[in-house]
């Protein structure tokens, strides 16, 4: 029974991490690109708040129920799908703690332009390519987790 809840709350806490990181970066992607600088700053101010009670949350939450898992049933870390889902994943985090600070920074941004009436700043445009770039790559990395997950391929053995 133990097992399986930990197990359960893998599988909920990793759908909850790309979950809330597609829909934030779709809705942030989306009202940016609408160019409606109070619209932005609300979206933005969510997709901040979503990123610190659902993203970090899961983000802790994954490796914390993903290694007591392999512990339990005792694979080694060596195991191809394993190491490859341990290196997608810290990729994909690395990618993920700097989109948080370009996220609280396009935030802060969109809000000063939203008070003050203008439109969003050249600086609010760099910080959203960078946020682009990053969360592109992060994307891909945990789609090819979850078929990791699933399919546990040989990769080669």
């Amino acid at each position: 029974m133990e097992y399986l809840f930990v197990k359960y709350l893998h599988v909920v806490s990793s759908t909850l991490l790309f979950g809330t990181g597609i829909g934030s970066a779709f809705y942030l992607l989306a009202t940016t690109l609408s160019r409606d600088v109070r619209a932005v700053a609300v979206v933005a101010r969510m997709v901040v708040r979503a990123d610190w009670i659902f993203t970090a949350t899961t983000a802790v939450l994954q490796p914390l129920t993903g290694f007591w898992l392999v512990h339990r049933l005792q694979l080694p870390l060596s195991t191809p799908w394993l190491k490859a889902s341990i290196v997608c994943y810290v990729l994909a985090i690395a990618c993920w703690l700097p989109v948080v600070w370009l996220q609280m920074r396009l935030r802060d941004f969109a809000a000063e332009a939203a008070r003050e009436s203008t439109a969003l700043p050249p600086r609010y445009w760099q910080l959203f390519r960078w946020w682009v770039v990053l969360g592109v790559p992060a994307f891909f990395l945990f789609l090819a987790l979850f078929w990791l997950m699933i399919a546990k391929p040989a990769l080669g053995a």
